[in-house]
């Protein structure tokens, strides 16, 4: 079985020639010519639209701060009242 594979790939897979195949440079400019037409299909947000979303993520990081720092003090003080128990 291992035998008719083998064969199978071979037969049915060619590789293109070298010849086929474009160069470096030219794969590197049509790398960009990509890049720079994708990037013309980016619809960027308004500066209004990124300043409401970056005023949001500062409340929420402030909060989750402000949660985290209380949770830390709660915590430290009742393993701090534990080890006196001991």
């Amino acid at each position: 079985m291992a035998e008719q594979k083998k064969e199978a790939t071979k037969a049915g897979v060619e590789k293109p020639a070298k010849k086929d195949k474009p160069g470096l440079f030219k794969r590197i400019a049509k790398f960009f010519r990509d890049y720079k037409s994708e990037m013309k299909k980016i619809v960027w947000a308004g500066p209004k639209v990124t300043l409401q979303r970056s005023v949001f993520v500062a409340v929420v990081v402030v909060l989750a701060g402000a949660v985290i720092g209380v949770l830390d003090v709660i915590f430290s003080q009742t393993i701090m009242m534990l080890a006196k128990l001991l």
